[in-house]
């Protein structure tokens, strides 16, 4: 067999059919059929439906509703018990920016909020770190760090009222035995500022304390044994460890107080009825409404105003605060 039969008889034969071009891998899939639900689909929804609807309407009922309407009246020029109102769009808006109240109770807002978030964060971690140790004794005094949070706002003012009163309290009969006279805690502006965020920290120790106590005792032993086989001190271990370790409590703490200093409401009214030096927003709101003025659509204006800036806040914290949180 000659070498041109061997080629001619391993070819393939001329009448075999050629192979399908292979698409391009940039050929355009076909779409799926869209998916029907099925009967266990359709239970689960209306389960969902069933759980969570109630939860909806109540909230849109007494949270968002309100809002709205509060939002409508801030428009409104409109006393309190009256039958009737003038619209008067932003005007309200207008009067209070430009008003010669709006400096001193933003900065009494301010002022009051800073303090007291900074106040209450700073102790309950000193009183976590106390309370962390293990010593007898340590639950009864949890306890009783936290339990000033759970009573009642009236009451805890009714009693330190009592202490700071500069007639007859105990803090003035202490001053009179080492021959001193008692400040004017509740006539003087300044004065009756400073009274009320001690007593609103002493009040909201508590609940630092307890959140910064459950995140001292989450952090990982093996790291802070690791570190004191290191040679890092107490203080090192807790600069440099457990202080980053706690920021996202630390992130926690900081939304949760800031948002509930902005809205302290009873011991203030309880304290200084009048607001002499403790007008803030929510306050402010409170005497405009139902204080001698009766102007309930500028006092829905104030209320729109905290609502803006308790937003706002709160976008800015999880916006870039969060950024910095260390999550193990």
């Amino acid at each position: 067999m000659t070498t041109r039969q061997i080629h001619s008889s391993s070819a393939a034969p001329a009448d075999k059919p050629a192979e399908p071009p292979v698409p391009p891998a940039t050929a355009a899939k076909p779409r799926q059929a869209r998916k029907r639900w099925s009967g266990r689909d359709r239970r689960d929804f209306l389960v969902f439906l069933a759980m969570a609807l109630p939860n909806l309407v109540l909230i849109g009922t007494f949270t968002y509703w309100p809002l709205i309407n509060n939002i409508y009246y801030s428009t409104l020029d409109w006393t309190l018990g009256s039958a009737s109102a003038t619209v008067v769009g932003l005007q309200n808006y207008v009067t209070f920016f430009t008003g010669e109240d709006a400096s001193k109770v933003l900065g009494t807002t301010a002022i009051f909020t800073l303090v007291t978030v900074g106040g209450s964060m700073v102790l309950g971690l000193l009183v976590a770190l106390a309370l962390n140790s293990k010593v007898r004794g340590t639950t009864f005094a949890r306890s009783a760090v936290f339990a000033p949070y759970v009573l009642s706002g009236v009451g805890v003012g009714l009693v330190w009222l009592f202490i700071f009163d500069p007639g007859y309290g105990v803090l003035a009969w202490l001053l009179r035995g080492l021959g001193q006279q008692s400040p004017q805690w509740i006539n003087d502006p300044q004065l009756s500022l400073v009274m009320v965020i001690i007593v609103y920290v002493w009040k909201n120790l508590g609940y630092c304390a307890v959140v910064y106590l459950a995140g001292l005792q989450s952090l990982p032993r093996d790291v802070m044994e690791a570190a004191a086989l290191d040679g890092a001190n107490g203080a090192r271990r807790f600069l440099n460890i457990s202080l980053p370790l706690l920021s996202p409590t630390t992130f926690f703490l900081l939304i949760t107080t800031m948002l509930s200093s902005l809205q302290a409401f009873d011991l203030i009214r309880i304290m200084t009825p009048l607001g002499n030096g403790t007008s803030t927003l929510i306050y402010e709101a409170y005497l405009q409404a139902f204080g001698a003025y009766n102007r309930a659509g500028y006092s829905a204006a104030i209320s729109v105003i905290l609502f803006a800036i308790l937003l706002i806040i709160t976008v800015l914290q999880l916006r870039f605060v969060e950024r910095k949180v260390h999550y193990s």
